[in-house]
């Protein structure tokens, strides 16, 4: 019966560690982008975002294409957003089943 109530105490000291580990995480910690601004945490749960060449961004009349993965995003997609810094910025799933899949794509005015 002790080892019984011994894991619920441990159980609870883990949730307990897990509760407070969750509130420490602040705002500022939030994934940038290289030139400094913020990567919108829809975008990029703080780790799916990054910069990338002009070259694995192409450009069909359906819309942007992820070179690396032929994944066609319309222009007017919601998941396309201004980039400000000129640059494209491609937001993906990092890994599971939807691994490579966009979540947003930062682009550049037509005008850069």
């Amino acid at each position: 019966m002790l080892h019984a109530c011994t894991a619920p105490s441990t159980s609870a000291a883990a949730l307990a560690w897990l509760a407070l580990s969750a509130l420490t995480i602040s705002p500022a910690s939030a994934h940038r982008a290289p030139t400094g601004w913020t990567y919108p945490w829809a975008c990029c749960s703080n780790m799916d975002c990054q910069e990338v060449e002009a070259k694995a961004i192409g450009e069909r009349p359906q819309g942007y294409v992820i070179q690396s993965t032929g994944e066609v995003v319309a222009y007017g997609d919601k998941r396309v957003k201004y980039s400000p810094d000129g640059e494209f910025h491609w937001c993906a799933h990092q890994a599971g089943i939807d691994a490579g899949h966009t979540i947003c794509l930062f682009v550049p005015p037509k005008g850069f």
